[in-house]
């Protein structure tokens, strides 16, 4: 049993069933970016600051309560998660505030932010009994995915452009990843990924379309609050590619305050680089 009481498009708000086992609300094609609903009254009953702090579990599963996945489901042997948030005082000093807290993502199984959505979709791909797990991405997405699977035995095939770096594919057939080489751009990996997810049944890890990867990604918000004793910092800095970081970021503050967990919601910035800026042009 979950705590999740259904999902919802962001786009039109449709309501759909907690088991529902589609990734997108389908009035809206591949756009219909569904949202994960929880029972806060009923997470807040029993999952308060007080037992998680007794938790001796320092990996994201300490927020089991506030994902969407059975409270005895196996997960992953790897640490994931209980990354440190370090002060950063000369930068701090630098900008003439009073505090600036780096989060170290660095410090995760196959070193990014992404092995924690990784870890949630071969929970919930084993969840569904799929037999091979897929993502389309050229870097760190990609080995996050492919090490996760590594360590329950999940097979997975990983679609990648022709052009990726060969170290970065060398790493995807060491944790023994079936890799497909697409000629052509990552767009094109990606529609490739799509289709055979759809064709053959395989369970889809590609962020922005599976809803249950924000779910994981939000733990590193939660770990932030958490550090700082649920004191809501002013604003949280968050680099963004496609935004679905940014928006586990926000999920988690989103999460802590309807708990009452923390006082109000942070500001929240992505940054973007300026040789991609796909976002900051789209607005």
């Amino acid at each position: 049993m979950t705590n999740v009481v259904g999902l919802s498009c962001v786009i039109c708000d449709k309501a759909y069933a907690a088991d529902y086992t589609g990734y997108v609300c389908p009035d809206h094609g591949n756009e219909g970016i569904l949202d994960v609903q929880y029972d806060y009254e009923r997470i807040g009953a029993t999952f308060t600051k007080d037992s998680l702090a007794a938790d001796r579990d320092r990996t994201m599963w300490r927020y089991r309560p506030l994902m969407p996945i059975a409270s005895d489901a196996a997960v992953p042997p790897l640490t994931v998660g209980g990354t440190p948030l370090y002060d950063a005082i000369p930068l701090a000093a630098g900008l003439g505030v009073a505090n600036v807290f780096v989060k170290d993502e660095g410090r995760q199984p196959t070193a990014s932010l992404k092995d924690r959505a990784s870890a949630m979709a071969v929970v919930k791909a084993q969840e569904r009994g799929a037999e091979i797990v897929t993502t389309a991405s050229t870097g760190n997405a990609a080995a996050a995915l492919a090490g996760l699977a590594a360590s329950v035995g999940q097979r997975n095939v990983i679609f990648v452009p022709a052009s990726a770096p060969e170290a970065k594919i060398s790493q995807l057939l060491a944790y023994g990843s079936t890799v497909v080489l697409v000629n052509g751009t990552y767009g094109d990996a990606f529609d490739l990924c799509m289709e055979a997810s759809a064709e053959y049944g395989w369970y889809n890890r590609n962020t922005g379309y599976n809803p249950f990867m924000t779910e994981g990604k939000k733990t590193a918000g939660l770990e932030i609050l958490e550090d700082l004793a649920w004191e809501a910092p002013d604003s949280i800095f968050v680099s963004v590619g496609d935004g679905s970081i940014i928006g586990g970021v926000h999920k988690a503050m989103k999460d802590a305050f309807a708990l009452g967990w923390i006082d109000h919601m942070p500001h929240i910035f992505g940054i973007q680089a300026a040789g991609s800026d796909y976002l900051v042009q789209a607005f």
